[in-house]
């Protein structure tokens, strides 16, 4: 029988006070954008459920809210390449301002398609306010409007992200070792 390796978790990269912080900083920028119109936040669960709540907390607009699904990871460390979306949008989004939030950008794959496929929907503008950006992952071209956060190459866990539904209740950014 194979042996199963053990994870564990390394340093703390950021802590919820810096996470808190970092996200008054950027709904500032939203609202300002923003300012005297109606923006749809749409997070990609489950990773992206804090910081969403944190940028929803914060940002000074009409907003209305819904989630997406999508994924480009199973339950592994590493992207597929393959963006499968299993629970849809409900909200109309034609005409108007749209801000995808996300955990956090990686091959940047996920949020191609994502924006892609919304685009498709004529919305007013769409813009991606991401928590963490990882440029280093990249396998295509992409640039969030919104970072909270840039990280190096490690594989990111806490504040939502998840190692196969683990993790994602810490109340910090940290990595996996080993």
């Amino acid at each position: 029988m194979a042996e199963r390796k053990k994870t564990t978790i390394g340093n703390v990269l950021y802590t919820q006070d810096e996470i808190w912080k970092r996200s008054k900083e950027i709904s500032k920028e939203i609202s300002k954008e923003f300012e005297g119109e109606k923006v749809v936040l749409i997070g990609t669960l489950r990773g992206a459920i804090l910081w969403m709540s944190d940028i929803m907390k914060n940002v000074t607009l009409d907003t209305e809210i819904d989630f997406i699904v999508a994924s480009s990871y199973g339950s592994g460390t590493t992207s597929t390449g393959l963006v499968k979306i299993t629970k849809d949008i409900e909200t109309n989004i034609y005409g108007k301002n749209v801000i995808i939030i996300e955990d956090i950008v990686d091959t940047g794959t996920t949020l191609m398609n994502l924006v892609e496929r919304l685009n498709d929907r004529n919305p007013k503008c769409i813009k991606v306010c991401t928590m963490l950006d990882k440029p280093s992952g990249r396998k295509v071209e992409f640039k969030a409007d919104y970072i909270g956060f840039t990280v190096e190459d490690l594989f990111i866990v806490g504040y939502g992200l998840d190692f196969d539904q683990k993790y994602r209740d810490l109340p910090y950014i940290s990595y996996l070792e080993g």
